[in-house]
C-alpha cells in the first residue's frame, strides 16, 4: 500500500484544470471556426448572416476540445515529446487531426444510422476534396493550439501564462 502524495492535486483540482483545459481550447477553436464560417459567407457573398453557421462552429469547437482532452488522456501524440519541440507540435497536430477526422467517420456513420440509411455508404458519400480541406484547416488550426499547449508543458505550469499576462520587471527570460 502507498501512501498519497500530499502534493499532489485531488479530485476537485483535476477537474478544474481540466474545466480550464476545455474552455481555452473550446474557446480557441471557437474563434477560430467562427471566423472561417465569417470568411465562408463572405467569400460566397451571402450578406444574410445566419447565425446558425456560427452555433454550428461553437458545437464543432466543444466536441473537437473534448476529443482532443479524451486522446490527451489516452496520451495520443507522446511519443515525440522528448525530442525538439516543432517535432512534438507537428506529431500531435497531424495525430490529433487524425483523430477529429476518425471522430467525423463515426459522427457521419451514427448519422445514418439515425436516418434509416445504409451505414456502408459512409465512405462513398464523403466528399474527398471537402475532406482533404477539412483536414488540412484542422491541421493548421492545431499547429498554433499544440504550440501553446507544449510550451505550457515544457515551461511548466502557469510559467505559459505569467509570461503573457503578469508584469515583468525586466529580469524576465534572457537567451543564452
Amino acid at each position: 500500500m502507498t501512501a498519497k502524495d500530499p502534493a499532489a492535486p485531488g479530485f476537485k483540482e483535476k477537474a478544474k484544470d481540466e474545466f480550464k483545459d476545455f474552455l481555452v481550447i473550446a474557446g480557441y477553436l471557437a474563434f477560430f471556426f467562427c471566423a472561417l464560417s465569417t470568411y465562408g459567407m463572405l467569400l460566397l457573398k451571402k450578406y444574410d448572416v445566419s447565425y446558425l453557421n456560427y452555433a454550428f462552429a461553437i458545437i464543432n469547437a466543444l466536441v473537437i476540445a473534448k476529443v482532443i482532452l479524451i486522446g490527451e488522456m489516452a496520451h495520443m501524440g507522446r511519443k515525440y515529446e522528448g525530442r525538439l519541440l516543432y517535432q512534438s507540435v507537428l506529431y500531435k497536430a497531424f495525430v490529433f487531426g487524425v483523430l477529429v477526422f476518425a471522430f467525423h467517420i463515426v459522427e457521419e456513420f451514427v448519422k445514418r444510422l439515425i436516418h434509416h440509411k445504409p451505414s456502408g455508404t459512409v465512405l462513398e458519400e464523403i466528399n474527398l476534396d471537402e475532406a482533404i480541406s477539412r483536414a488540412i484547416v484542422i491541421f493548421c488550426t492545431f499547429l498554433p493550439l499544440f504550440a501553446f499547449r507544449e510550451l505550457h508543458r515544457v515551461l511548466g505550469h502557469g510559467r505559459l501564462h505569467a509570461l503573457f499576462f503578469k508584469p515583468r520587471d525586466g529580469g524576465g527570460i534572457t537567451g543564452s
